[in-house]
């Protein structure tokens, strides 16, 4: 299913759903961050997805990372809550989502990485690097804070 991106733009459809969803930012003993090359809108991203009834919000991450890269994970830590009004995402099937993102930290403790339907390209990216790819700004706030080893949590 496709999906358009509206970020702070005035022309940008009204939501009709909230879903819950996480990301990870997944560091491996370099530092690198893993990365997946979205299908739905061919932007690189986090690995993430939306959370399950009958799952933990911990549980919502480690399926979401293995189902989009085959790498296992365990929950270190919460970078922020990402709501932004101003961000809306359009689905193929007339959904338009408001932005409802809780990102986390995670460790690998297995996996080989392995694309999937959600993610083309499955790879491991040094720090320095991300700044090449193409990466929603609100993804890349996510990293950025991520990153910056911040004292508490994002919240906005």
């Amino acid at each position: 299913m496709g999906r358009r991106d509206y970020f702070n733009d005035p022309d940008a459809p009204t939501a009709n759903s909230v879903v819950p969803s996480v990301v990870a930012v997944v560091r491996d003993e370099r530092g690198a961050v893993l990365m997946i090359h979205r299908t739905d809108n061919d932007l690189w991203a986090l690995p993430g997805g939306g959370h399950d009834i009958g799952e933990s919000i911990a549980q919502t991450v480690i399926r979401e990372v293995l189902e989009e890269t085959g790498i296992h994970v365990e929950v270190t830590g919460l970078v922020g809550l990402y709501t932004n009004p101003n961000h809306v995402m359009a689905y193929d099937d007339g959904e338009v989502r408001q932005q409802f993102s809780i990102c986390f930290t995670a460790r690998p403790t297995g996996g080989v990485p392995t694309t999937s339907s959600e993610s083309r390209e499955v790879v491991w990216v040094a720090p320095e690097r991300l700044a090449d790819l193409d990466i929603h700004p609100s993804m890349r706030l996510r990293i950025q804070h991520a990153l910056s080893d911040r004292a508490s949590p994002y919240i906005g």
